[in-house]
């Protein structure tokens, strides 16, 4: 696991240029994607690079990690919709390059990952309890994409951005620790001081399922990237 350290800026700069450099090699890479806050805010950066003329996104494939159940797909809060407005549309990344998870095709989602070569990357961001995705303590080692109810230090972590942790749905969908461990790459992004506990449960903690994160450890390609305040527990 390579960790950098850096201020806010310079964290989703580094970031940006490890994907950068995955395109350069593979312009149709794979890539698995987080809808979270943090992975947002390295949408944003690669949307810059992108209207500057400085990365083309349009011949990689994504696979969303995630979605809400019951959120219609034009849902502000789906993952389908942060993704949609934060990366594909900014990077003209074509509608057809992006498969969103849903509930209908969930059990095909991991068949469909292998039918395109696997992953050459997956990108995250880990909860304050220490999930990526929305693989929830405890989650297994072996576990494929799935419906997972939400813990509830998970609904209060985004009580804020669904307006009141009673709107934050329930259930969710989630590529499983499986999927996410078998791609070839795994770039993980953390900002801010709330994660700063998960962090070092991710580098420190026991690979049983009771931080999933701490699954991390165990693949040979992870790039971590930190801001000051996230790696503050280090």
């Amino acid at each position: 696991m390579k960790t950098t350290v850096l201020p806010r800026a310079g964290t989703l700069a580094a970031a940006a240029d490890t994907i950068a450099a995955l395109l350069e090699e593979k312009p149709d890479a794979v890539l698995a994607v987080s809808a979270g806050e943090n992975c947002l805010a390295l949408y944003d950066e690669l949307a810059a690079r992108c209207a500057a003329g400085r990365l083309d996104l349009s011949r990689a494939r994504f696979f969303a990690l995630t979605e809400y159940e019951g959120l219609s797909p034009d849902d502000p809060h789906s993952c389908r919709a942060l993704l949609a407005g934060r990366l594909a549309a900014p990077c003209g990344i074509p509608v057809e390059h992006v498969r969103f998870l849903s509930a209908a095709d969930a059990d095909s989602y991991d068949a469909e990952i292998a039918a395109a070569g696997g992953l050459d990357m997956a990108v995250l961001d880990i909860g304050i309890n220490g999930r990526f995705g929305f693989n929830e303590p405890v989650s297994s080692y072996d576990s494929r994409t799935h419906r997972q109810k939400l813990a509830d230090r998970t609904r209060e972590e985004l009580a804020a951005a669904f307006g009141g942790e009673e709107a934050v749905p329930a259930y969710g969908l989630t590529a499983g620790v499986k999927t996410v461990v078998e791609a070839r790459q795994i770039l993980v992004i953390s900002l801010g001081e709330s994660t700063a506990d998960a962090v070092f449960k991710m580098r420190y903690a026991r690979t049983d399922g009771l931080v999933p994160a701490a699954f991390l450890q165990l693949p040979m390609y992870v790039h971590v990237y930190l801001d000051e305040q996230a790696a503050s527990k280090l």
